[in-house]
């Protein structure tokens, strides 16, 4: 998809519409973990819940990467190689372990985890680049993992041993996901934002399918409960490939920063649906653990 498509005037377009999008795309996106934990009411494993998932968003992707990418110049080695570890790492390793953890914990504290990527990106520039850091950025950086430090702990009480388990496969998704985004720079100014998420997305499902069929009877896909399949579509279609859209747009209407803060509204909307959904506890822990969060967010990319 061409940039000039879709980018809009911002001295004569309303912002509404952008926001819309980025809103919609936030509480999408958040809804995978509702599904996750709904689907593994059925008794289905992460492998085959997430194959499921990849199988019916593949068709999409494949469509996506094909439409971005028309008239546009071949991919080189360099490119595909790109493609291949940023498939990998951002979509097939971060969505794998985070299918895994939401087994062992609750979806408004896997959305918390997975809402400290801005932090994890400027640790990791840190680490690898040298990039430096301030004083303000490291306060930011410590009101968010305080907040979820709390949850956690409140969840330990109640849950047990397994959400230790649980809390890091999350966070070693949010870290998978944090290298995607490090590293990704240079190929989205190469391929475009969409041609570069077909593409990458396309690979991912790849590996996704590969796993099942490594790790699973093929038999083990026709014996889900048929509340499982729907549960895979809906996640493939509204929960995945639709809010990769919206957000896009959203980005080329209103900016990165302004997608970005709308995107707060993201760990709210599943600790509701969570709460609605599927009965989880909302305590005054989860409360204040998510405005810390929330508010660590807020003031890492505002002293940035």
């Amino acid at each position: 998809m061409r940039s000039s498509a879709l980018a809009a005037d911002p001295r004569t377009e309303s912002p509404l519409p952008g926001l819309l999008l980025a809103s919609l795309g936030a509480i999408a996106f958040s809804g995978k973990a509702i599904i996750v934990k709904l689907a593994y009411r059925h008794g289905v494993d992460a492998v085959t819940l997430i194959m499921l998932r990849m199988l019916f968003a593949l068709p999409l992707f494949v469509a996506l990467a094909w439409w971005a990418g028309r008239g546009q110049a071949a991919l080189t080695w360099h490119d595909r190689l790109a493609v291949l570890g940023l498939g990998f790492t951002g979509y097939y390793l971060a969505s794998f372990l985070d299918f895994a953890g939401l087994a062992y914990v609750t979806a408004s504290f896997e959305r918390l985890v997975l809402y400290l990527n801005p932090t994890l990106v400027l640790l990791l520039g840190w680490v690898l680049f040298k990039r430096r850091v301030g004083v303000r950025q490291l306060a930011a950086l410590a009101v968010s993992y305080a907040g979820v430090l709390l949850v956690f702990g409140h969840e330990l009480r109640l849950e047990g041993a397994n959400v230790a388990l649980g809390a890091a496969l999350v966070f070693a998704s949010a870290i998978s996901y944090a290298v995607y985004l490090v590293y990704s720079g240079e190929v989205v100014k190469r391929l475009g934002s969409l041609r570069l998420t077909g593409l990458a997305t396309t690979v991912a499902c790849v590996l996704c399918i590969g796993q099942f069929v490594l790790l699973r009877p093929l038999s083990a896909a026709t014996e889900v409960a048929p509340a499982v399949l729907w549960l895979s579509v809906l996640n493939a279609t509204a929960c995945t490939f639709a809010p990769v859209l919206m957000v896009m747009m959203a980005i080329e209407r209103i900016g990165p920063t302004l997608a970005a803060q709308t995107g707060m509204i993201g760990p709210m909307s599943t600790i509701l649906m969570g709460v609605l959904i599927l009965g989880e506890p909302f305590t005054a822990w989860v409360a204040a653990g998510t405005l810390l969060v929330l508010g660590g967010i807020w003031l890492l990319a505002r002293w940035r």
